[in-house]
Parts: C-alpha cells; structure tokens; sequence
C-alpha cells in the first residue's frame, strides 16, 4: 500500500480489506461454540497471509486487520444488542452491496453476535470511524454535522462532504423496529 498513487494505495486497502474477510470466514467455519477466539485466530492468520504473501507490509495488514474488527464488532453488537438482522444496521438495502462481500461481512456478522456482547460490555460506546480508514458497507454518520455516509461496499471513509468532519459513528435508527428479528 506504500504506492505512491493515493487511488492505487486505497484499492489495494480495500481489495485486502476484502481478502480478509473471506479467510476470516474460512478460519470460522466449523468453529462450534467457540467463534470469539476462532475470530481472533482468523484475523491473526489472515494478517500472517497477507503479509507471507507480500500482499501487505506487517505495519498495512494489522491496520486493515483493525479495520475488519472494528466492523464486525460493531455489526456483532448491534445485532446481540437489538435482536435485529443486518439490514436495520447497514440501514439500506441489502440489494446494494455486492453478493459475495454481503455473503462474507454478514456470516462472520451473525455467527459472532453472541460472543461480541462480551466485548460490547467492556465498552462504553461504540467504535468511532474516522477519514482516511476502511469499512465494510453500512452507514456512518458524521459526528459534527449528523450527514449519514452510505457504504454499499468496501470503501475509504472520505470526509464528510457536508461539513468536512472526520469522525464518525454507527447511527442507531429506531425507525428499523417494523424489521424481522435475526432467525
């Protein structure tokens, strides 16, 4: 990712953004009952194989690693928190992402829900998202002027383009309650 063309550097971010996320989910199938540390297995492992495979410096793969985690704790969460399947929190249509990252983000999503409120406990909010990083599709919502950034995929986080702001969150919308629990 040390290319110098900025655009270059940030698909590369994001292709390995995506890269992860599938061998996250190799690393978690067949887990049983025992997906929170298989989760972090996966991610150490997927963080080994980028790196081994020269896809990414060690420095590159720990943050992209971040990244991920930070996404799936906080889809995790709001899906042990609410009952509610993912399409209340991405807060669009699931239609728009593309399939194979839906089927990736939403299995790892959903088989660690129970074993995130762990983590969530220990938090007192949730993770913050700023400009210049990786998240997988959803929504973020800029903490200065409350615009809502919509991720039908993999993306870098630009800067509010309301306001110009770089911090962002997860927007909890109580308008979703009509959705179906997660089965």
């Amino acid at each position: 990712m040390s290319d110098s063309d900025p655009e270059d550097s940030q698909q590369r971010a994001i292709a390995a953004y995506n890269r992860m996320m599938g061998r996250v989910k190799a690393a978690l199938e067949g887990s049983g009952h025992d997906t929170l540390p298989k989760l972090r297995e996966g991610i150490a492992k997927a963080v080994r194989s980028a790196e081994q495979l020269g896809e990414l410096s060690r420095d590159e793969a720990e943050k992209i690693a971040a990244y991920l985690q930070r996404d799936l704790h906080d889809a995790g969460e709001y899906l042990a928190e609410t009952g509610r399947d993912l399409r209340s929190w991405l807060r669009f249509d699931v239609e728009l992402i593309e399939d194979r990252l839906w089927d990736l983000f939403s299995s790892v999503a959903d088989r660690t829900r129970l074993e995130w409120l762990e983590l969530a406990q220990r938090a007192e909010k949730g993770p913050s998202y700023s400009s210049g990083e990786i998240t997988g599709p959803g929504t973020l919502r800029c903490v200065v002027c409350e615009h809502d950034l919509h991720f039908h995929a993999t993306a870098h986080i630009p800067p509010c383009p309301h306001c110009h702001g770089t911090n962002f969150v997860r927007p909890v919308d109580p308008t979703v309650s009509d959705l179906p629990p997660a089965s």
